[in-house]
């Protein structure tokens, strides 16, 4: 898979803010969803004394959930450590990652947040942009927004509110467990997003999408450490 757009990545903090602005323009918050066989979760992992990376991409049947395909690169991050940036330091490997696939997913869902973003571009929008590719921002918390507790029903969400803007939704994806925060990443609403992510969390709270990529990248950078 190649994106679509192309930019630079080696740019100070204030050129990538504006570059969020202006690509979050291009954010696409209805369904653009075609027929979804495969599912892609995405996750980093850092060393913990290095500037080591391990970034992977895991391709699940969307029916089976079995995972049908890993890829994992290795890099050096790039990018200063900046709240509300972290596009910029972990999209450039997971993208070198994407252009390894041999299958192509129809929906990303990231570790992290899509419009639920001050500038309503976290990493699953980026990546969704970049690949003009259906994407869930789907985080275990909070960046900001207010919201009211869901009620304990799996499949249950309340709104994320920031500055009067609905910009998530607060999910139960398992009954009396904590809530998780999933938000428009492109190319899809949220009803759908919330629909997808429960759909993929059959047994636990975070979606199997999210752990299959977690459990990917910590082998490989337990690995390693070891072997430092």
């Amino acid at each position: 898979m190649e994106p679509i757009i192309q930019h630079p990545w080696n740019i100070d903090e204030q050129e990538a803010i504006n570059l969020q602005r202006q690509l979050a323009q291009q954010v696409k918050k209805a369904d653009q969803l075609t027929d979804i066989r495969y599912v892609a979760g995405v996750d980093v992992a850092y060393h913990a004394e290095s500037d080591l990376l391990v970034a992977g991409v895991v391709i699940l049947d969307a029916t089976s959930l079995q995972v049908v395909e890993t890829v994992v690169i290795q890099d050096t991050a790039e990018f200063p450590y900046i709240p509300g940036l972290f596009s910029f330091r972990e999209l450039p490997p997971l993208v070198r990652a994407f252009k390894e696939l041999k299958t192509a997913p129809q929906l990303v869902v990231c570790d992290g947040q899509g419009i639920a973003h001050p500038r309503r571009f976290g990493l699953a929008s980026h990546l969704g942009v970049l690949f003009d590719i259906p994407t869930i921002g789907c985080g275990k918390t909070r960046l900001l927004g207010e919201y009211e507790e869901p009620a304990q029903d799996r499949g249950v969400y309340s709104p994320l509110i920031d500055q009067d803007e609905i910009i998530g939704g607060v999910l139960r994806t398992q009954p009396n467990i904590k809530p998780i925060f999933v938000s428009i990443g492109h190319g899809i609403s949220l009803p759908t997003a919330c629909a997808w992510i429960t759909k993929l969390s059959p047994k636990y709270r975070l979606p199997e999408t999210t752990r299959q990529a977690d459990q990917l990248v910590n082998k490989v950078s337990a690995e390693l450490t070891s072997s430092s």
